[in-house]
């Protein structure tokens, strides 16, 4: 080989680069180069099959560990027996370990979702409603926005009065109407009636449950064996599957029917 062939060999081995100082070369690695090609990925078969990524399987949740106060209450209730009311009051309070009394309440399995009515409980602490007759003096207040009672009640030629204010009694639910028993041929004679206590009960919106609150945990026992029944009475003992009892802070007691 020659010297000029030789030189123009290295000059094609080696070249300049920007940014480097003269006379600072860079060797033409291309002819030693090796090429590793990555493998592609294969995506698992039920990804291929189904067209859904597969995703990581997430971790159990860890199981959920009551409290030794709870434990200890659980202990001195039998799941496997029955406990008539008188029984199943009693236990609830004494199981229970609240610091502050709280309440006593009745769960009950029903046959079906849906399920509404009221009931009239002997001794139920609810508030009692404030009643209003139609009168002049009720729709004076009426058309100024003063609106203070919890029911109104009106006679059938009364309704013609209250015309003009459907608009704002209406959307409140105070309107007077037959379903609900508010119109009536001698209101005064159904006050006593309508302002009772009463418990309007009703299920779950998606299952067939109903949870009533009987009453204080420092009422009578016999105060609340009385709302429990009369509540069973309510409802009917043939639309009733189960009906358990507990405080606020006990395990459920299941009562007899």
């Amino acid at each position: 080989m020659s010297k000029k062939e030789e030189k123009d060999t290295k000059s094609k081995k080696t070249a300049k680069v920007s940014g480097l100082k003269g006379g600072q070369r860079v060797k033409d690695m291309s002819a030693t180069a090796i090429i590793v090609e990555e493998p592609a990925f294969a995506p698992p078969e039920e990804e291929l099959r189904t067209g859904k990524p597969i995703l990581p399987a997430k971790p159990p949740k860890p199981k959920k560990v009551r409290g030794k106060n709870y434990q200890n209450a659980k202990k001195m209730v039998d799941q496997t027996k029955t406990y008539s009311i008188e029984e199943a009051i009693k236990l609830a309070k004494k199981s229970s370990y609240s610091k502050f009394g709280g309440s006593i309440e009745a769960h009950f399995n029903v046959v079906q979702k849906g399920l509404t009515g009221e009931a009239k409980l002997p001794y139920f602490q609810g508030k009692q409603k404030k009643v209003a007759i139609v009168n002049e003096e009720i729709l004076s207040k009426i058309k100024e926005g003063k609106i203070d009672f919890d029911i109104l009640l009106a006679s059938p030629t009364d309704m013609a009065k209250l015309i003009p204010f459907a608009k704002i009694l209406g959307p409140k639910g105070l309107m007077p109407n037959p379903k609900n028993g508010t119109i009536v041929e001698d209101p005064k004679k159904a006050i006593e009636k309508f302002s009772e206590p009463k418990y309007q009960f009703k299920t779950e919106p998606d299952f067939p449950l109903i949870h009533v609150v009987l009453g204080k945990f420092d009422q009578k026992d016999e105060e609340l064996i009385a709302n429990f029944k009369a509540l069973i009475k309510a409802i009917d003992l043939k639309n009733i599957k189960k009906a358990f009892v507990k405080s606020t802070m006990c395990p459920s007691i299941k009562v007899a029917l």
